[in-house]
């Protein structure tokens, strides 16, 4: 089968393999969800105690 989007052999992925959770380990993801977390919870907090 000669299709373009196949891998060939030199293309094979990297000898250590990235799991599900690579993303979650980056800096400015986490960075991100802290974020909006942390306004999540101010929200909530506000809606609690101030309203």
């Amino acid at each position: 089968m000669n299709d373009e989007c196949a891998l060939a052999q030199d293309d094979a992925p990297s000898p250590r393999p990235r799991g599900c959770l690579f993303a979650l380990s980056q800096p400015p993801l986490m960075l991100f969800l802290a974020v909006i977390g942390f306004l999540l919870l101010l929200g909530a907090v506000h809606d609690l105690f101030l309203l």
